[in-house]
Formats: C-alpha cells, structure tokens, sequence
C-alpha cells in the first residue's frame, strides 16, 4: 500500500496512510472540502464535491461517476460511486451521506441548508457495511484500492449504542470498533442481510464540521480496502 508523510499547501495538514489513486492522501482531500464544502445537501452533493476537491490537489487524477462494475458473481447491474484513476493507481469510492434533521447556514459565501432524517441508524449501519464489502468484491486489481466514505451529523452512530440485543448488533460502527468476517443480522434471522468481510477494519472517526444548533456536528468515517491479486 502507498503512503506518504507530506504537507501540500494546506498548513499544518500532516499526511499519511493510504493515497487515493496513488497520489494524493485522504486528510489532503478533507481538509480542503470542509473549508469549501461544511455541510452537503445531498449524497450527490458530496460525490461531486470530493471529485472537485480532488482535481484542485491532484489536476492528474481522472474522476469518474456511476461506473458500472463487473464483479464476477454479480446477481445484476452495480455501479459504483467513483473511481479515481491516477497515472499509477486507481481508488473506487462509495459515499454514504446519512443526515439527521438540521436547518442553518454554512460555507462562505453563505448557504441555506435544510437537512431531513433519513432512514433508521440501523439500516444506515447496514448500508455503510456493504459499502465495504462491495469495495472487496471490486477490488480484483492489483493497482486499486477501495474507500467507503461517510459522512454524518447523526451522533448515534459515532457513539456506542445504549442497547446491547439490537437486529445489528454486528454491524456497529461506533468509534474504536472493529469490523471482520462474518456479520450477521439479527442473530442470523435474516440471512439477505449477513455480511462477510475479508478484512480488518479499526473504526476511527473525524470530526469535520461545527456548525450551529442542535445536531449541528459533523464526523467522518472511512475505511480503506487493499488491493487484490488479478483473478486469472
């Protein structure tokens, strides 16, 4: 895996781990959309801001929205949110933006935002879990790296929850958790929904943006997968 420890005209912004399609790091990328971008309307929003952001840092990066993907035990069709494309590595993305109902203004120049709850922490724990699985399955080249993306101001899912004997109790996403292998839904009650992961992923959130009122706090989470050997 690339990595690097550099600053690149963001101030004290250290970097390290991986790099998106071997050229520039995640906290470069963050740094510079939560001074352009502190809050998103929508989960298209996000996409294409990051994929902005990432053409100012990194002009050689080619950025490339919906690509449909070929894994070979697709049931169907399946898209991908983006893939990075750099002259020596690429990085498939799949973003999960999962709001909480927030109204204010933020950015500069000012900005209006009205944010609606989206569906139960459960279900936004699930799709963030097959995120990562998914970046697994299409990651069969060794040059590409994968990176699921959320972004959030919905306090319960950074925070361990309260109850212990919950449908997805596997699939907890809170700060210093651990995701691998086998996840199962409800106990195993739901076998559509279990999930397997090849890897190991430490939890660790971000802070991102402050901004006003209730609910008003936004983190991060990602999590990197490795490359695969070719499947010949």
């Amino acid at each position: 895996m690339q990595e690097r420890s550099a600053e690149q005209g963001l101030g004290a912004v250290t970097t390290s781990g991986p790099l998106i399609a071997g050229e520039v790091s995640l906290p470069e990328v963050m740094a510079r959309l939560q001074q352009d971008r502190p809050v998103f309307h929508s989960e298209a929003d996000l996409q294409h801001s990051f994929a902005r952001v990432l053409w100012e840092l990194a002009p050689k990066i080619q950025s490339r929205l919906e690509v449909r993907q070929n894994a070979p035990d697709a049931t169907g069709a399946e898209y991908l949110d983006l893939l990075c494309i750099g002259t020596s590595a690429r990085t498939a993305i799949e973003f999960k933006y999962f709001t909480t109902q927030w109204t204010g203004t933020a950015g500069h120049p000012p900005e209006e935002y009205a944010l609606k709850s989206h569906a139960a922490t459960d279900l936004a724990r699930l799709g963030f879990v097959t995120d990562i699985a998914r970046l697994e399955r299409f990651g069969t080249h060794p040059d590409q790296n994968g990176l699921a993306l959320l972004i959030t101001n919905e306090y319960g899912l950074w925070t361990p929850p309260k109850r212990d004997s919950t449908r997805d109790r596997d699939f907890r996403i809170h700060q210093g958790r651990t995701l691998t292998g086998q996840l199962l839904w409800g106990g195993g009650d739901y076998t559509d929904n279990t999930r397997t992961l090849r890897g190991t992923y430490p939890l660790n959130w971000q802070p991102y943006s402050v901004q006003g009122g209730p609910s008003g706090e936004f983190r991060y989470l990602p999590v990197f997968t490795d490359p695969q050997p070719s499947q010949s």
